[in-house]
């Protein structure tokens, strides 16, 4: 049977388009932390991270839960060192500013190729896991008039990889899933969600680290997206 040919691709947000500044990297967390009355070590951000995840992961039903991402935020101050009767306080607090799009940069392999797909006639969307507002999110990057749809799971209520999601925004978009293509830093959440609505993937990898198994097209960069496209 003949692929049908692609007419919109679908974007994670945060680590494929975006990724967080110093505000949410260890001496931010240290900043944060310091408000309340707490002292944490920096240099344990990354292994703490990768500690946390595993909240991240164990939302089996995959309902949009903010106490979740509290936890999940509240077990990274903790193996960061952080204790105190503000901890909840703080992990709600880094929740929080974590929509705000001030805190984050844009990938700068990101507008061009937005831009070109958009010039090919593809129609663009976004479906992100976040509680961060789209909208803004489109005017602060400056990529309004490229977005043809964004469904963020703390409005739609599921989160990647519930099929709900996917199927909210090809619905919103106006196509067909056989003609859909999603683009995500995560196998488990993007890619593998999206394939099983019927949508192709593309896992974008952008670690000089060895790629996990994806079964789709890996990129190293946004740049390399087009040409796949093709």
């Amino acid at each position: 049977m003949t692929r049908r040919a692609i007419s919109a691709v679908f974007f994670d947000v945060d680590f494929t388009l975006i990724y967080p500044g110093p505000t949410f990297q260890g001496e931010g967390y240290a900043a944060f932390c310091a408000r309340y009355g707490m002292t944490v070590d920096p240099s344990r951000f990354g292994h703490a991270v990768r500690a946390a995840s595993s909240i991240l992961d164990a939302a089996q039903d995959h309902a949009y839960d903010a106490d979740i991402f509290v936890c999940y935020t509240r077990r990274i101050i903790e193996e960061m060192g952080g204790s105190g009767p503000r901890l909840d306080e703080c992990a709600t607090e880094i929740y929080n500013e974590w929509a705000a799009c001030q805190h984050f940069l844009l990938y700068d392999d990101v507008a061009p190729v937005l831009q070109e797909l958009a010039g090919r006639g593809l129609k663009i969307g976004l479906i992100s896991n976040s509680h961060r507002c789209l909208a803004s999110f489109q005017e602060h990057f400056q990529l309004r008039g490229l977005i043809t749809a964004a469904v963020s799971s703390s409005e739609h209520g599921y989160m990647k990889p519930h099929p709900s999601i996917f199927e909210a925004a090809l619905t919103l978009a106006g196509v067909d899933a056989r003609e859909s293509l999603m683009v995500g830093d995560s196998v488990a959440h993007d890619i593998d969600g999206a394939r099983r609505v019927g949508m192709r993937g593309v896992l974008v990898h952008r670690s000089d680290d060895p790629a996990p198994a994806a079964g789709v097209p890996v990129i190293r960069s946004m740049a390399e997206l087009p040409a796949l496209i093709n």
